[in-house]
C-alpha cells in the first residue's frame, strides 16, 4: 500500500490506516473518545487493534468484523496477522513504578 502511493504522499503526512495497532487507555481517557478513535480506525481498514485497559484489566481485540474482549490476559497473541508476535501484559497489568 505504501508503495502505491505517490513520492509527495510518501513525504507528508501518511494517507493511511495501520494494519495494526495498540492503543493504551490512559485513567483520564474518556471511554466514548476511547470507542470513536478505535471505530474510525476500523472503518478506515484496521485489520487488528488492541484496546488495552489497565484500569479493568483488560484488553479488546478489534477486527474489521467484531470486538472480542479479555479479561485479564496474561498476554495477548497478533496471530494471524503477524505470526508468532506475542505481548507480555505483566508489565501493564503491575508497572514497576
Amino acid at each position: 500500500r505504501l508503495m502505491a502511493l505517490s513520492e509527495h504522499e510518501r513525504r507528508g503526512f501518511l494517507p493511511l490506516c495501520p494494519d495494526f495497532l495498540i492503543e493504551i487507555a490512559s485513567p483520564s481517557d474518556p471511554r466514548a473518545d476511547l470507542d470513536a478513535k478505535m471505530a474510525e480506525y476500523r472503518a478506515s481498514g484496521l485489520r487488528l487493534g488492541w484496546l488495552i485497559l489497565p484500569d479493568s484489566r483488560s484488553v479488546e481485540i478489534w477486527t474489521p468484523a467484531e470486538t472480542t474482549v479479555l479479561a485479564a490476559p496474561a498476554t495477548v497473541s497478533a496471530d494471524p496477522l503477524l505470526p508468532g508476535f506475542v505481548l507480555d501484559l505483566a508489565a501493564i497489568w503491575q508497572p514497576p513504578f
